[in-house]
């Protein structure tokens, strides 16, 4: 999604409508490496080594294609009040072409 760089926004902070600078940011944590059933966790314990059929550890979680099925990302818009500098955040929203702010 291209946005520009600032916009003209109502801020709730100055109770008036002032120019704001517009962020991305992430839209979460990443899962653990060490949750309990990850590859990761069961090599340090000792499974998933050594030669021959590793069972439930010799395949991919999912297969190949299944893997990618979301075709949009959601994007965190936050808003920078220019006046006061109170950040204003917006959740996530479903968007085509993710992250890309207009370069002015």
């Amino acid at each position: 999604m291209k946005l520009p760089k600032t916009t003209k926004r109502y801020c709730p902070y100055c109770k008036k409508k002032t120019e704001q600078k517009i962020k991305i940011v992430p839209t979460g944590a990443k899962r653990g490496s060490l949750k309990r059933g990850s590859k990761q966790r069961a090599s340090l314990r000792g499974r998933a080594r050594g030669i021959g059929n590793k069972g439930r550890w010799s395949k991919p979680a999912v297969s190949k294609f299944k893997r990618k099925s979301k075709t949009t990302k959601k994007t965190n818009i936050m808003y920078t009040c220019t006046e006061c500098g109170k950040s204003k955040y917006r959740a996530s929203r479903r968007n085509k072409r993710t992250g890309r702010i207009l370069q002015e």
